[in-house]
C-alpha cells in the first residue's frame, strides 16, 4: 500500500544513514570550528592566564551545544543533500521507486529522522543550552571580553502596578544607583514620591540604602507632607540584576525564567523585552526548520545528476546559509518595530516552507 506506515528495512536504512551522517558531519565541523576558535583566542587565554581545565570544561564543553544548535539547519540540509545524492548516484532511489514504494512513502523515514533531530534541538534549547551559556558567558567575561560594568543611563521601570522607579545612572563597582526616584500613582494621581541622591543595594538583606533622601506624600486636599533624612533602608521590587539585563542575559534563562522575564519587562514597559521575545521565538522556530530543510533537501537531491553530488552539495550549502542569514536578518524587523517577534522569527520558516513545497511538487517521482 502506498501509505502503509509499517516499518520496513528501507526505513531503517534511511534513518540510520540520516542520523549517522548528521552526527558525523556535526563532529567533524565542530572539531574544525574549535581549532579555528582556539587559534583566534589563544592570545586572550595566555594573557589572562586562563586555566586549562576552565578552557576545556567551562568554555568549550559548553560552547559545543550552543554551536550545534545555532547551525543545526546547516547540518540537517547538508546531511540530507549528501546521502540522498549518494543514493541517487548509486541508483538506489530508482530501485526504491521501482519496488512499488511511492516518493511520498519514501519521505516517511526522512520526516521521522527530522522529528528526532527537531526534538533533540528543542531539548538543547529549553534544557541544556541556557545552563551551558551561563558558564560559557562567565568564562568569556572573565578571560575573553571586558567585563560589563554599566547598563547605561536613564533607567526607567514600572516595578509594580502604579509604582515607577527612575535612576539617572548605575555603577556596578559599588552596586549604587544615582539620582533615584520612586513614584507611586493611584487612580491616575501621584500619591507619593521618594527621591534620593544615591541608593546602594545590600545583597545580604535584599534591600536598598537611600542616602540624602526626601519623601513627599500628597493628600487629596492638595496639601503634602515632606520628610527627609541622611540615610534610610527600604525594600524596592528592584535588584541589581535588573541593571545588568543585556541581550546576552536571555541566552542564560530556561523557558520558565524567560517567560517570567517577559512578563516582568512587559509590566515595566521595558524596551529590552524584544531581546527576550526574539530568544523565545527562535528557540521554537529553529528546531521546526529541520522538517522544511529535510523536504527541500530530498526534493533537490533525489534525482541523479550528470555532474555528480558536488553540484547538489553546493546548492545545499548556499540555501542553508541563506536560511540562517534570513533568520538573523529577520531579527532586524523586531528591532526596527516593523514586525512583532512572533511573525518576524517565523517568517524564514514560512518562506522556505513555500519554497520546499514548490520543490517537492516538481521533484521527479
Amino acid at each position: 500500500m502506498e501509505f502503509d506506515l509499517r516499518p520496513r528495512k528501507i526505513d531503517v536504512y534511511i534513518v540510520k544513514k540520516f542520523i549517522t551522517t548528521f552526527f558525523v558531519a556535526l563532529l567533524l565541523i565542530i572539531g574544525i570550528v574549535i581549532i579555528f576558535d582556539i587559534s583566534e583566542k589563544i592570545d586572550d587565554f595566555v594573557s589572562k592566564e586562563a586555566p586549562l581545565r576552565a578552557i576545556i570544561f567551562d568554555y568549550y564543553v559548553n560552547f559545543v551545544p550552543y554551536f550545534m544548535n545555532m547551525f543545526s539547519p546547516l547540518f540537517v540540509f547538508i546531511t540530507v543533500i549528501f546521502f540522498t545524492s549518494k543514493m541517487a548516484s548509486d541508483s538506489e532511489i530508482v530501485a526504491i521507486l521501482s519496488c512499488g514504494i511511492s516518493f511520498h512513502r519514501m519521505m516517511v523515514p526522512y520526516i521521522f529522522s527530522a522529528t528526532l533531530i527537531a526534538i533533540f534541538s528543542l531539548g538543547l534549547n529549553l534544557f541544556v543550552i541556557p545552563d551551558a551559556n551561563k558558564t560559557r558567558l562567565e568564562f568569556e567575561n572573565k578571560y575573553i571580553k571586558p567585563r560589563f560594568k554599566n547598563v547605561g543611563r536613564n533607567v526607567h521601570y514600572q516595578i509594580a502596578p502604579g509604582e515607577f522607579v527612575y535612576a539617572e545612572s548605575f555603577s556596578s563597582w559599588n552596586n549604587t544607583a544615582y539620582r533615584l526616584t520612586l513614584e507611586k500613582i493611584e487612580d491616575h494621581k501621584l500619591v507619593s514620591k521618594i527621591s534620593a541622591e544615591s541608593a546602594t543595594y545590600d545583597t545580604l538583606k535584599g534591600s536598598w540604602r537611600l542616602k540624602k533622601y526626601f519623601i513627599r506624600e500628597y493628600n487629596e486636599d492638595l496639601t503634602d507632607r515632606v520628610r527627609s533624612g541622611r540615610q534610610m533602608d527600604t525594600v524596592i521590587a528592584l535588584s541589581v540584576k535588573d541593571f545588568f539585563q543585556t541581550e546576552k542575559t536571555v541566552e542564560t534563562l530556561n523557558y520558565h525564567e524567560l517567560n517570567d522575564l517577559i512578563a516582568t519587562q512587559n509590566m515595566r514597559g521595558d524596551a529590552n523585552v524584544k531581546f527576550a521575545l526574539i530568544e523565545k521565538n527562535t528557540r521554537f522556530a529553529l528546531p521546526f526548520s529541520a522538517f522544511i530543510l529535510t523536504i527541500m533537501g530530498v526534493a533537490l537531491s533525489s534525482k541523479k545528476r550528470r555532474g555528480g553530488i558536488g553540484w547538489n552539495i553546493g546548492i545545499g550549502i548556499a540555501l542553508a546559509f541563506t536560511y540562517i542569514l534570513f533568520l538573523r536578518f529577520s531579527q532586524m524587523f523586531v528591532h526596527t518595530g516593523t514586525l512583532p517577534p512572533s511573525i518576524a522569527l517565523w517568517l524564514p520558516n514560512v518562506v522556505f516552507a513555500i519554497i520546499a513545497g514548490f520543490l517537492y511538487r516538481i521533484a521527479p517521482k
